[in-house]
C-alpha cells in the first residue's frame, strides 16, 4: 500500500467496540459540528481528514493506515489487530488512557498485561500521546526498531480561525480550575483549589470550578469556604465549544496535576488563547514551558499564577509564545506531517 504525500495522508482511528459513533472528518471542521469535537484521539483522524470507527470492518474498508486504541480488557483490540493485519493494513497502537496512573492501573492485571505485550509485539508500531508512554512502549518492544515508536502529541486546530475562542483582555477575569477529579490522587485537585482560594484572597479575582459529580463533590467544595461572591461552581454539561468559550473568559487556567497526561487542559487554553499555569501534561510542557508544573513546587506555581493575575503584559507574552509553539509543533498541519512521516517508515520497509 503506497502512502501519498503528507497533505493527502489520511488516518483511521479505531476504538473497537467503543461507544463513539463512526465519524468522518473533512477539510472544514466547524466548532459544534459532528458527534465528537476534534480533540484527544479524534484529533489524529481530524487533522488528517480521516475517520474514527468502532467497527473493525468499516475501518478496514477505509483502506488507510490505522491507529488502534487499546481499551477495556484489550480483548476486542487484540481481535481487531488480527483482522487488520490479515487485510494488510499498517497498524500502530496506543493505550486509550495514557496518564501514568492510568497505565499502571491497566497493566497490574496479569491477563491484560499478557494481551498488551502480545499486541505490542504484533503491531507495526506505537503512537504515544506522552513521552512517558513512548518510553513504556519502547521497553515493551525491546526487540523492535526504536523508530517504530513515536511520541506524537495530540493536535489542536490552532491555525483555523474558527477555533479561535479568544476574548479581549479587558473582558477576562478570574481563575478557572482546570481539574475536577477528587478521587484521582495525582490530579491534586484539592491542593489546586486551596491555591486558587489563596490567590482569590490575595487579588480579589473570582474562582470558577466545574463539578459534574453532583452533591457529593458539591459538599466537599462547600468545606473550602471561598470568599463570599468569589466562587462559582458550574454544574451543567456544555458542548465543547461552549466550554472553551467559558474558559476563555478567565485570566488563567490553574491546575496542579502530576499525572503526565496528554494535556487537554493546556489544549483548551490554546484554543481559548489564555494561559495555562501548572500541570505536567505533554501539551503543558510543550506549549507552556514557563508556566507548567514540571520541576516546580506548588508554591512556585502559585507564585507564577499570582504574577500573571496582576500583570496583563506577562499574560499576553505567555499567550503569544504558546501560540507560536502550537503553530509549529501542535497544529493540525504539523501533526499531520508527523503522522505521515511515521507511517511512511513502514511502507519503505
Amino acid at each position: 500500500m503506497a502512502l501519498e504525500v503528507a497533505s493527502d495522508f489520511k488516518l483511521t482511528v479505531l476504538n473497537p467496540s467503543g461507544r463513539d459513533p463512526e465519524q468522518h472528518f473533512s477539510e472544514t471542521i466547524e466548532p459544534g459540528a459532528g458527534e465528537h469535537p476534534p480533540i484527544n484521539f479524534h484529533a489524529y483522524a481530524a487533522c488528517t481528514r480521516g475517520a474514527f470507527h468502532y467497527d473493525v470492518r468499516r475501518a478496514i474498508a477505509e483502506g488507510t493506515p490505522v491507529l488502534l486504541l487499546l481499551r477495556g480488557e484489550f480483548r476486542a483490540s487484540e481481535r481487531a489487530l488480527g483482522q487488520l493485519k490479515k487485510h494488510g493494513r499498517i497498524v500502530a497502537v496506543s493505550l486509550k488512557e495514557t496518564g501514568l496512573h492510568q497505565i499502571a492501573q491497566q497493566l497490574c492485571d496479569r491477563a491484560k498485561l499478557s494481551r498488551f505485550m502480545n499486541i505490542l509485539g504484533q503491531a507495526d508500531g506505537c503512537i504515544a500521546t506522552t513521552p512517558e508512554a513512548a518510553e513504556i512502549y519502547q521497553r515493551a518492544r525491546w526487540n523492535h526498531d526504536p523508530a517504530t515508536v513515536a511520541f506524537v502529541p495530540t493536535p489542536y486546530p490552532v491555525e483555523d480561525s474558527r477555533w479561535d475562542f479568544s476574548v479581549p483582555p479587558d473582558e477576562r477575569s478570574g481563575i478557572f480550575v482546570g481539574t475536577r477529579e477528587w478521587d484521582v490522587p495525582s490530579r491534586n485537585h484539592f491542593a489546586a483549589l486551596l491555591v486558587a482560594r489563596q490567590l482569590c484572597e490575595a487579588t480579589g479575582e473570582p474562582v470558577t470550578v466545574l463539578n459534574l459529580d453532583g452533591y457529593k463533590a458539591r459538599r466537599l467544595l462547600w468545606e473550602l469556604k471561598f470568599p463570599e461572591g468569589k466562587f462559582r461552581v458550574i454544574e451543567d454539561e456544555k458542548s465543547y465549544p461552549d466550554y472553551v468559550r467559558m474558559v476563555a473568559r478567565h485570566k488563567i487556567i490553574l491546575q496542579l496535576d502530576r499525572s503526565h497526561v496528554p494535556g487537554q487542559v493546556a489544549g483548551d487554553a490554546l484554543l481559548a488563547r489564555t494561559v495555562c499555569v501548572g500541570g505536567d501534561g505533554a501539551i503543558e510542557r510543550t506549549a507552556f514551558p514557563k508556566t507548567c508544573g514540571e520541576g516546580r513546587s506548588f508554591s512556585e506555581i502559585a507564585s507564577v499564577a499570582l504574577n500573571l493575575l496582576k500583570n496583563a503584559e506577562s499574560r499576553g507574552a505567555i499567550v503569544a509564545q504558546s501560540q507560536g509553539i502550537a503553530l509549529e509543533r501542535l497544529s493540525f498541519q504539523a501533526i499531520r506531517s508527523q503522522l505521515a512521516e511515521f507511517f511512511a517508515r513502514f511502507v519503505r520497509k
